[in-house]
Parts: structure tokens; C-alpha cells; sequence
């Protein structure tokens, strides 16, 4: 055997490869992301002889067996519409998020709830002891799971080839190392060599495997852009480790829609599901108070209420200010310059502070009727009916925008016992008004939801 070492440089951005160093990488643009990294690849050619493989012959589509039902369903509903209806055997799927999200927890429960399927969860970060003392929260046992405290790959697939299980969990993907290349674990020749080992595997033995991974300080997945490609399922577990609420979205699914999310609530026994979150995120008031707004928004496919909290006050040290928690900042700038400019509201002299209850980040543009209904309701100090609803999308001339999905919209406002939802006009047409006991009234410009709130 022979051993090729050369020196290599490596775009942390997208993991394009270099000879030499470069300030900009001509691949994704980024500035000062190459790094030098010694690669040492031991090659299996021998006096001019190469290693034969296996060659795989074509096949009719017509010829392949495929069932519908070939998944393994878990525990959670979540989880499942998340990834499609269950899990896929031999699928690779990636999980990231933010340092003490719940990615560990998710997995752990995960594999604890899989009666009668053989489970290996291989750790690179905590010990043993460590992970026995996180099962010990969660409310369920699993005879059958096996814990395996292991960074080396090589050591990894011998293990998995005395004793292959039904689904392998591994945490985390940049903990891993390789003997193939010379450099250090997480590093992006490491992480890609890895995966692709871990996808080889995966799609000879039919075995399904979770990775989790690391993220980076602008929220992507740490390690080289070719390991979301190589996956079969990206999920982004998003939420704030100040509040109890955690999304599970799909940005990639081979299998299954990227529309769907599943909610989640961290208590002290694990991730809790989320069935109704509406009727959650909605706080309950013994009084009515200016500021508040309902809007119904969509999440995926799923309808999902969310109460927005608006604080309009005078500023004090003359440049007035501008905050936004889980609303996009510059969306809001663009209400109040419709607010200034179109319906005549001196907002330009006044501090605005928005809120999203909950803690959940949402960018429906359907938000934007209730967004305005609670900054006029802040700015008048006059509260907004509690049984009111909105859902409808504000343009730059002020004119009032139909949104998608209207009539789920609607539905899931009158099962929550609300009486009256404001949108678009151009939405009320074709609505079969009759089957919905909630009264659905259409506007056409923001001065007609001025005067039907507080006339």
C-alpha cells in the first residue's frame, strides 16, 4: 500500500477545494474561509493491479419492488409528518440546531420509543453515564438500545458488522474521525469522508441513520454544503432556549413534503408533543388590554393561531426605536412607513416594540393585518375585541393583499371559538359563507380596519 500526503485547502463555507490559499472563494463568494488541511489517502493499487468492486447492473423501473408502507413508525406524530410518514429504511438523515436545543434529547427519546427495533446510539460527546442519566428523565425503556461511546469510523463499521441493528443514531457527525485523512476530527475533508462512508453503508444494508450535526453562528450546518447534498433529510430543530417551544421543519425530504413542521414543549421529562398550539400560544387575560392582536398564520400546512403584542410609545431620546422578537425588523419598518405614509399615523416620532408570544419565529406574510391591528390599537390605547382574528397581507399602497389557504385559515379560527376574522376582499370571493358560523368580513384598504375597530 501506498500513502499520498498533500496539503489542501478547504472552503468552510461551501467545502470547495483549493491548491493554494484564496482570499475569495470563487465558488460561493465568501472571503477568508479557506484553511490548510494535510490529506493522507492510503491507496489499495498494487504493482499497477486495482481492487475490483462490485458492478451493478441496470434496471427497468418497471422491474423494481417498492412499498408504500416500507417505514418504520415512531412514537412521535411529530417526527412522522416531519419526515413524511415514518422513517425510510436506508435513508440518511441529518439533524441540526442550535447547542441545547434538544437535539440529543429528541434522538435519545427516539430510540427509547422504538419497541422491538434494535437501536445503537453512537456517542462522540458524553459518556455512558451521561446519556444513562438523560434516559432516566425520559419516561420509557427500550431493552433493546445500545450505547456506543466511539469516535473512530474504522472501529464504528467493524462494530456494525458483528452486530448490524435495525437503526443507528450517531451524535454528532463532526465528531467523528477517520484514519483515510490525515487531519483532525470536524474538520471538512473528516465530516465529508465520514458521510459518505455512513451513506455507503446506509444504502447496501437498508439500515436507517440519524446524524446530528453542528451549526455554525449564522444557523447553517457546520461542515462542508456537499454534506446536505449527500443526506436524504435535512431537519432544522429551531426554537428559543428561553422559552419551552421547539419547531422541527424539513429543508430537504426525499421522502416526504418540506411543508410540514412539528411542534414540540421541552419539559423536565423530555420533548413533549404539541397537538393543539394554538390554543396554547394564545394567551388567556382576565381583562382586555390595547396592543393585542390574534392573527392566524401557517406553519407548513398547519394553521396555527399566534397573539402579537404591540407597544407604541413616545420617544425619549429623540431617534425613535424599532424592535422586533420573531417578526422580520425590516417587514415592520415597511408597515410603519405604510401606517406614516398612506393612512396618515405620525409613527415616525415613536418608539415601536413588537412581540411574538411564545417565542416562535414566523415569516407569513399573513401576519401583516394583525401586525398593523395591534400597533393602532397600541397607539389609540384602545383594545381590540378579543374574538377578532386576522389574516391577510398588507402591500405598500395600503391596500389589503389575499393570502393562501384561506378557507383552512378560517376553520381553525371558528374551532377556537372566535367571532369575526378580517381579510382580503379579493379572499371572500368564491367562499361558501354559509358553512362557517364565524363571520368573515372583507377589506380592501387599511382605513376600513381602522374604522371597523375602533368607530
Amino acid at each position: 500500500m501506498a500513502t499520498k500526503v498533500r496539503s489542501v485547502f478547504f472552503c468552510q463555507s461551501c467545502g470547495a477545494e483549493s491548491p493554494k490559499w484564496v482570499g475569495k472563494c470563487p465558488s460561493c463568494g465568501a472571503w477568508n474561509t479557506y484553511v490548510e488541511e494535510l490529506v493522507s489517502k492510503t491507496s489499495n493499487k498494487s504493482n499497477g493491479n486495482h481492487q475490483r468492486h462490485q458492478v451493478n447492473k441496470p434496471t427497468l423501473i418497471e422491474e423494481i419492488q417498492f412499498k408504500e408502507d416500507d417505514r418504520i413508525v415512531s412514537y412521535s406524530n411529530e417526527l412522522n409528518r416531519v419526515l413524511g410518514g415514518g422513517i425510510v429504511y436506508g435513508s440518511l438523515v441529518l439533524l441540526g440546531g442550535e447547542p441545547g436545543i434538544g437535539k440529543s434529547t429528541l434522538m435519545l427519546q427516539l430510540a427509547l420509543h422504538l419497541q422491538g427495533k434494535e437501536v445503537l446510539y453512537i456517542s462522540g460527546e458524553e459518556s455512558e453515564q451521561q446519556i444513562k442519566l438523560r434516559a432516566n428523565r425520559i419516561e420509557a425503556k427500550n431493552n433493546q438500545l445500545y450505547i456506543l461511546t466511539e469516535v473512530v469510523m474504522e472501529n464504528i463499521l467493524t462494530q456494525l458488522g458483528n452486530q448490524p441493528p435495525d437503526v443507528i443514531i450517531i451524535d454528532s457527525i463532526q465528531t467523528l474521525y477517520t484514519g483515510l485523512i490525515e487531519s483532525s476530527a470536524g474538520s471538512i475533508s473528516q465530516i465529508r469522508e465520514c458521510a459518505g462512508q455512513l451513506l455507503k453503508y446506509a444504502k447496501t444494508t437498508g439500515i436507517p441513520v440519524f446524524l446530528i450535526g453542528h451549526i455554525t453562528k449564522d444557523g447553517s450546518i457546520a461542515g462542508p454544503k456537499v454534506l446536505e447534498h449527500m443526506v436524504d433529510v435535512v431537519l432544522q430543530f429551531e426554537g428559543d432556549r428561553n422559552h419551552l417551544f421547539r419547531i422541527l421543519r424539513a429543508s430537504k425530504n426525499r421522502f416526504g413534503s418540506t411543508s410540514e413542521i412539528g411542534i414540540y414543549e421541552m419539559a423536565s421529562e423530555g420533548l413533549r408533543e404539541v397537538e393543539n398550539p394554538s390554543g396554547i400560544l394564545i394567551s388567556n387575560k382576565e381583562e382586555t388590554l390595547s396592543g393585542t392582536s390574534v392573527c392566524v398564520t401557517m406553519e407548513g400546512i398547519r394553521p396555527i393561531l399566534l397573539e402579537i403584542q404591540a407597544l407604541v410609545s413616545s420617544a425619549v431620546y429623540g431617534t425613535p426605536q424599532r424592535s422586533a422578537t420573531g417578526f422580520d425588523l425590516r417587514r415592520l419598518n415597511m408597515l410603519l412607513a405604510v401606517l406614516e405614509k398612506r393612512c396618515g399615523f405620525q409613527l415616525s416620532i415613536k418608539d415601536v416594540f413588537l412581540n411574538l408570544t411564545g417565542g416562535i419565529k414566523v415569516e407569513d406574510p399573513a401576519m401583516d393585518l394583525a401586525v398593523i391591528s395591534a400597533i393602532l390599537s397600541s397607539n389609540e390605547n384602545v383594545s381590540v375585541n378579543p374574538e377578532f382574528c386576522f389574516a391577510a397581507e398588507v402591500g405598500l399602497t395600503g391596500e389589503v393583499r389575499p393570502v393562501t389557504r384561506i378557507e383552512q385559515r378560517i376553520a381553525e379560527a371558528e374551532k377556537l371559538g372566535f367571532k369575526k376574522i378580517f381579510v382580503s376582499r379579493f379572499n371572500t370571493k368564491g367562499l361558501k359563507m354559509d358553512k362557517y358560523q364565524i363571520q368573515v368580513v372583507g377589506i380592501n384598504k387599511v382605513e376600513e380596519l381602522y374604522k371597523e375597530l375602533f368607530y
